[in-house]
């Protein structure tokens, strides 16, 4: 028989706010345990929540980034549960009336572009945590993380693989981070991803039995949990035994995913609105407020960077897979003294990414800034550097700091551009391998480029290539 995957994700943000979502408490990440929860987070009798104005204005930015509908009003609800970590025994969420439904997110995945719709997303506060590995015996509660802000973003059961979860994982990490809603650190659990993973015949309507996969922190976690779940689910099926809906959790040690609780119904939390928290009324002002102040997204730069800059459609995705990076990308490209976006590109993507990713560095610690790399780049423009040197001084600018004309003239890395002096090179060369110039005259192109290689090591990489090519070709035709 031949299953369908189904995949739906729930997808925590955790919002950039300063204060906690109903208290003035700090959300830095980092402090001593129980360092960061106050009266309110501690549910302590008698204290009442206070509604975060800035974790509504960045539900809205979400909301209009994506397309959805903005519900002008929205309500808060209590969902019930008991868990240690949990002072209230209830966790302040959004249930029938969410501040987001709908809209929708495209990815693309080899080579072709699908639309995700979105349920909806809505805001709530996060629980504290349990700490179970450092204490011998028993668990430790730190509530420094109860009341911290979420964006709880539910997507409709549309993936059909892990590679398209994945995908659409990253497009939304890429457009919460773009427009400054949250800082997609999932090291420090600022990105969590939920999988709701079911499998079903092919050509059936009707969906299979989910189960969940929580709190998944990295993307290659993420795609290896739903593989594994999948297959387990199929063996399990074709082996004559149901699957029960349950949440489960993914060993990365394993690489197996592990029943954790059989799953609750929408109905077992028994939502009822929060008696202490009046319904959200959305202001048309602040609406359009926010519209007029949101940046160019994602889709939209791709767009402008195949038309304007003529980029392929894999140079703009991978230059829009941070604003970041599009933004130093732009700046390069704009500060050329002649206009040349495949190079600035090339640069961005390569070298310099290249050299983040060896010491695993943000691209806003790079110590080569866009103007810098602009500067390097514009004495390729007119000759003064070859690619090869260029890299040169890349890495001196990259280790030790500096401006790219002042490495040039104190390391003596111009490139050799007179004419006289390579002909004599070139000479020098050519009567020096004879049994090369006579294989290429006898048709042996090879040889050309062996003649070629030998100029360059006579220059020390400094010749232009191009012109050596030109040079060479005249006397060997001479």
């Amino acid at each position: 028989m031949q299953w369908e995957t189904v995949i739906g994700l729930e997808i925590h943000a955790q919002l950039t706010t300063r204060s906690k979502i109903f208290s003035g408490a700090s959300t830095a990440f980092g402090a001593a345990p129980n360092t960061q929860a106050c009266q309110v987070d501690l549910a302590l009798p008698g204290v009442l929540p206070v509604l975060n104005r800035g974790a509504v204005e960045r539900a809205i930015k979400f909301g209009l980034a994506i397309g959805a509908r903005l519900n002008r009003t929205n309500v808060f609800a209590r969902k019930n549960y008991f868990y240690p970590d949990l002072p209230k025994g209830y966790q302040i969420s959004q249930f029938e009336l969410p501040i987001v439904e709908g809209g929708s997110i495209d990815i693309q995945v080899g080579g072709a572009v699908k639309t995700i719709r979105l349920t909806r997303a809505h805001l709530e506060e996060d629980a504290g945590k349990s700490l179970h590995e450092d204490f011998h015996g028993m668990s430790g509660i730190d509530l420094n993380r109860a009341g911290t802000p979420l964006l709880e973003i539910v997507s409709e059961p549309d993936m059909r693989s892990a590679k398209e979860a994945v995908a659409y994982a990253k497009a939304l990490h890429t457009l919460v981070t773009w427009i400054g809603i949250c800082d997609g650190n999932m090291q420090e659990g600022s990105f969590r991803m939920d999988a709701n993973v079911s499998v079903r015949p092919k050509g059936q309507a009707e969906f299979g039995t989910r189960r969940e996969i929580k709190n998944l922190n990295s993307f290659r976690f993420l795609e290896q949990a739903i593989d594994y779940e999948v297959r387990w689910q199929i063996e399990r099926i074709e082996d004559g035994h149901e699957i029960q809906q349950a949440t489960v959790l993914f060993d990365p040690d394993t690489g197996e995913t592990r029943m954790m609780r059989t799953k609750e119904d929408a109905h077992d939390y028994r939502y009822f609105p929060d008696p202490d928290l009046l319904p959200v009324k959305l202001d048309e002002t602040l609406i359009a407020d926010t519209q007029a102040h949101m940046p160019e997204l994602p889709q939209a730069r791709q767009a402008r960077y195949k038309t304007e800059f003529g980029l392929s459609t894999y140079d703009a995705a991978s230059l829009t897979s941070s604003r970041a990076m599009a933004d130093y990308f732009e700046a390069v490209a704009t500060a050329l003294p002649k206009p040349d976006p495949k190079l600035a590109a090339n640069w961005v993507m390569g070298d310099l990414t290249a050299a983040l990713n060896k010491v695993e560095m943000d691209l806003d610690d790079s110590p080569i800034t866009a103007p810098l790399l602009a500067k390097l780049l514009a004495r390729i423009q007119d000759g003064t550097l070859s690619g090869k040197l260029a890299k040169q001084v890349f890495e001196v600018m990259w280790g030790e700091g500096g401006e790219p004309d002042a490495i040039i003239e104190a390391r003596g890395l111009k490139q050799m551009s007179d004419s006289g002096e390579l002909e004599a090179i070139i000479d020098e060369v050519l009567a020096a391998n004879a049994k090369l110039v006579e294989e290429y005259r006898a048709g042996k192109e090879k040889a050309f480029n062996a003649l070629v290689g030998r100029v360059m090591q006579a220059t020390r990489g400094k010749a232009n290539p191009a012109q050596v090519n030109e040079l060479l070709r005249a006397r060997l035709a001479g």
